[in-house]
């Protein structure tokens, strides 16, 4: 069995009181295109920080690509290509005179060296500012200047924090177009908390709230989740919820109220079929009006809210103050007569 490119352990990372990654454990597949998803202060940049020997864990373990990161850092950074969040360049440099500095920092031989750069750059789309100094570029094309750097060495392991921050939406479409092309010859993990972007290039998806791995699944696995069915009915309510719920086609029924007359259902089927037609008809015999029907697929977006919500319904229940028992009658101090 081949070995994992990424591999953590039960890993955990304090400030202080703060633990800001909670016993996280997972495995990344060599060729893997993996998102990591999490709301801000999730712990995402921690974690990718302790991966690329930025930060030491408090404990537990990681191994990329067979490296320790505490014991063999130098042997990690040799295999990894890091974008932060915030790239750190060289304002009074050039584009193509950093990429070139970084490149012989990277050990790329110097005979290749102008090909690579030049194929970094265009993978990057960098090219046409590539005369230019740093300080003088947006954030936008600084951090795609970033992601050649990081492609320089052609390292086996790609590790992408908030790639497409600052870019425009032009960008962000060719900057996820490389980094799914990217997929495959590279394994991949980058964060974001932008979902459509990661529904379009990832093989699988991790999400991390409050340090702690609270979903993980592949994207196959995602889209063969059972649709669900959303209607909308103009009726009695009761009467209305009573009749889906007798429908032999229906394993279960969500009731969503909208206004005094008008009814939201959620409604999944059985058989994994589809039922809509079926089910129209029957509302419409019954005289109910019907404005809206259709399919709800399973997204990235409901995954995570849903996530996000169970957490803050906990939250919200340990914080509510439990009922004091009723205090005892205070004693009649009425002088005796």
């Amino acid at each position: 069995m081949q070995t994992p490119a990424i591999n953590v352990q039960n890993l955990c990372k304090n400030y202080g009181p703060v633990q800001a990654v909670d016993d996280v454990t997972f495995q990344v597949a060599r060729g893997e295109l993996v998102g990591f998803l999490g709301p801000n202060g999730a712990g995402k940049s921690t974690c990718m920080r302790i991966l690329t020997t930025w930060l030491p864990a408090s404990s537990g373990y990681a191994w990329l690509n067979g490296y320790d990161v505490m014991y063999q850092s130098m042997d990690v950074r040799k295999n990894i290509g890091y974008l932060p969040e915030s790239v750190p360049v060289y304002g009074e440099m050039r584009v193509r005179e950093y990429l070139a500095y970084r490149a012989k920092l990277k050990g790329v031989d110097r005979h290749g060296r102008g090909a690579r750069i030049d194929h970094c750059m265009a993978k990057s789309r960098v090219k046409e500012v590539q005369n230019r100094l740093l300080s003088t570029l947006s954030k936008g094309y600084r951090q795609r200047v970033g992601l050649a750097d990081t492609l320089l060495a052609d390292p086996p392991i790609l590790i992408l924090d908030e790639p497409t921050s600052g870019l425009d939406p032009v960008q962000i479409g060719e900057t996820l177009a490389t980094i799914k092309e990217l997929g495959g010859q590279h394994t991949i993990l980058f964060s974001t908390h932008v979902l459509p972007e990661v529904e379009k290039v990832y093989d699988r998806v991790i999400i991390i709230d409050k340090g702690r791995i609270k979903f993980d699944e592949t994207k196959k696995a995602i889209d063969a989740r059972e649709a669900s069915y959303l209607l909308e009915v103009r009726g009695p309510a009761e009467a209305m919820t009573a009749f889906l719920r007798d429908q032999p086609e229906l394993a279960s029924v969500e009731v969503q109220p909208i206004e005094s007359d008008l009814t939201g259902f959620e409604l999944w089927s059985r058989d994994r079929k589809d039922h809509r037609e079926v089910l129209a008809a029957r509302i419409a015999a019954k005289g109910w009006g019907l404005r809206r029907v259709e399919v709800r697929r399973p997204s990235l977006e409901a995954i995570f809210n849903d996530v996000v919500r169970r957490r803050q319904e906990t939250e919200a229940q340990v914080a509510a103050p439990t009922e004091a028992p009723p205090s005892a009658p205070e004693p009649d101090k009425t002088p005796a007569a």
